[in-house]
């Protein structure tokens, strides 16, 4: 008969079911984290490095630094 025999079967693959389920979700979601970490423009070191070379152009845009102390400042982000 099918008092017990079908329910134990139907638990034991449900549950390797929701397993396998949560195992391929953290795995898409450690993927999708090391893929592209700070999006589309690469590693966060060149996004970084951008952003200061940016500010580095403000500043000499807004006269607060001289173009001695932007050249050396960009070297110094380029090593």
């Amino acid at each position: 008969m099918m008092n017990g025999g079908g329910m134990g079967g139907g638990l034991f693959g449900s549950g390797l079911l929701f397993i396998l389920l949560i195992i391929a979700i953290v795995g898409v979601f450690i993927w999708m984290m090391r893929s592209n970490p700070k999006g589309a423009g690469g590693s966060p070191t060149h996004n970084t490095n951008n952003h200061a070379l940016d500010r580095l152009k403000e500043w000499l845009a807004k006269g607060e630094i001289t173009e001695e102390e932007y050249d050396r400042l960009k070297r110094k982000l380029e090593q």
